[in-house]
């Protein structure tokens, strides 16, 4: 696609998330969906130190050899920068797309949040085991009632909702209106983001239980910290974190027609700011992130809520568990990593030092063989470096 817009292959709020129209739009996407500007701070702009370009290595997958190259195309790579003690290894751009362009992370905004709430958590502006209806009263008669802050966190909520992204009505189509991420049909009434949570009524399990993926679960937490705080939420980020990281650029957030923000999915970050968050917890949060929080995401999700949830058959064989909106590879040296559909992913080895941020415009939202692929490349560099 070329690097504007044409009118031959125009990108619309219809179609922005398919292919060919994604692989310009996820790097356009304020564009597209109104949104937010989290403010970097100009002067505080941290560089990477450029070791020069360290060549990526050649691993196996699937019992054949993956060439850098052959990995780009296959997992249709954006975006690819990695980082070893801080030192800016290899940076890799394709799709038209430039270092300075902000990408959209999809769910590895929900990570984001995360952060984002453990320093507030550490602050005392919020209560973990306090339940949602504590902050939105609004809520105690919907399905979220009754679920803590941080269940919502550990996506170990009851309330009914069906995560399906092939869906062509029902409740997903009707999310995904409410957040400005899709048009509405011909005579539909607007709708926003917190009128959607208050027609999630029902419950289809017990909070605290087995893992079950729910997108709503995090960007409810969304409007918990805007009540609880008093403040916008990008102006929150901004304060707390995005000016403080270093950051070479502004970060976006999509939000609804009233300015709710898009939590779940809506940030949009250049890649090598992605490298930078995880730089950040790879130095125990820089002073940033409380580093008991980095350590209660290590070392404290449940592995058997996670065997029983339904994303462990994403991941065969590989110990792990979900804490905080974070994946861990459990082990001696735990991975945190965060992943979002059509490709998107940062991976944290804190004990190597190693960083792997990746942004991708993959034509299907859930493609684990992707996923599994640049899991794979991770170790592979691990093992280099260790080598």
């Amino acid at each position: 696609m070329k690097s504007k817009n044409t009118q031959s292959a125009q990108a619309t709020l219809a179609n922005w998330r398919t292919p060919p129209f994604n692989r310009w739009a996820f790097h356009h996407v304020s564009e597209i969906v109104p949104s937010a500007v989290i403010w970097n701070d100009p002067a505080r702009i941290a560089p990477f130190e450029n070791r020069g370009t360290v060549a990526l290595p050649e691993f196996e997958f699937e019992g054949k050899p993956v060439s850098t190259d052959t990995f780009v195309q296959e997992t249709c790579t954006d975006g690819l920068v990695v980082v070893h003690n801080g030192q800016l290894l290899n940076e890799i751009y394709s799709s038209d797309m430039q270092a300075r362009d902000p990408h959209i992370l999809m769910s590895v905004s929900k990570s984001f949040l995360a952060l984002l709430v453990g320093i507030l958590a550490s602050r005392d502006a919020l209560e973990l085991n306090k339940p949602a209806e504590h902050y939105i009263p609004e809520l105690a008669s919907t399905g979220f009632a009754g679920a803590s802050l941080q269940q919502l966190l550990d996506m170990r909520s009851g309330v009914a909702f069906d995560e399906d992204y092939v869906a062509t009505s029902g409740a997903m189509v009707e999310y995904r209106k409410s957040t400005n991420w899709n048009p509405l049909e011909p005579g539909e009434s607007p709708s926003d983001l917190n009128s959607f949570f208050l027609s999630l009524k029902h419950a289809d399990g017990p909070h605290g239980g087995k893992f079950d993926y729910k997108s709503p679960c995090t960007d409810v937490l969304g409007w918990i910290i805007e009540r609880a705080t008093g403040r916008r939420y990008a102006d929150l980020f901004s304060e707390l974190i995005w000016s403080k990281l270093g950051a070479e650029q502004p970060a976006m957030i999509t939000v609804d027609r009233l300015g709710a923000p898009r939590v779940a999915g809506g940030m949009s970050v250049t890649t090598r700011d992605l490298a930078r968050i995880g730089s950040m917890l790879a130095n125990g949060g820089a002073g940033i992130v409380p580093p008991e929080w980095i350590g209660d995401v290590e070392t404290n999700g449940d592995p058997e809520a996670w065997n029983k949830g339904n994303f462990a058959g994403y991941f065969p064989g590989i110990p792990m568990h979900y804490r905080s909106k974070w994946y861990v590879m459990r082990g001696e040296s735990p991975i945190l990593f965060c992943l979002g559909i059509h490709g998107q992913n940062l991976f944290v080895d804190r004990k190597a030092g190693l960083v792997l941020a990746k942004h991708a415009s993959a034509p299907e939202a859930l493609d684990t063989r992707s996923e599994l692929m640049t899991m794979q490349l991770f170790l592979a560099i691990r093992d280099q470096l260790a080598g």
